[in-house]
């Protein structure tokens, strides 16, 4: 089986994210089967809702599809390492693979923070794979927040 990357979905969230005045984080969920099942951008600031994180909005429409709270076998994709509040919401449904970008030493809940997937009470740690093409993540949030001083 040979490795393809979906990160160019996940960045494309990000830079309309980034267009809508949110920061810049795009997430892609891809199905067993290859195909995408979800893609998000972050829509925090747009819904007024601090759970609105392309992470977790990906979650919600993969699973509304699918008509289950789990995702087993799926594989996320996003522009920036997850929160805490991401991870654990990863690990609820279940997801088999993440993988990242940027990594987040204030806000991660992945590599750095809580480690929510290393923690003894989480019910699923999936595979975890870092620095997908975190030059263009880490970049587009530079100069996003950049641009914000």
């Amino acid at each position: 089986m040979v490795f393809r990357s979906h990160m160019s979905i996940a960045l494309e969230e990000a830079r309309a994210a980034a267009a809508r005045g949110e920061v810049p984080v795009g997430a892609a969920l891809i199905a067993p089967d290859g195909t995408v099942a979800a893609r998000a951008g972050n829509r925090t600031r747009e819904l007024s809702d601090p759970t609105a994180h392309a992470e977790i909005l990906a979650i919600r429409a993969a699973c509304a599809a699918r008509g289950s709270e789990r995702l087993a076998g799926f594989d996320l994709y996003v522009t920036l390492e997850p929160c805490a509040m991401c991870a654990a919401a990863i690990a609820a449904a279940r997801i088999a693979r993440v993988y990242y970008g940027a990594s987040d030493p204030k806000s991660g809940g992945v590599a750095h923070g809580a480690c929510v997937f290393s923690h003894p009470q989480a019910h699923h740690a999936p595979e975890v794979y870092e620095g997908i093409a975190e030059g263009e993540c880490a970049s587009m949030l530079k100069d996003f927040f950049s641009a914000k001083r």
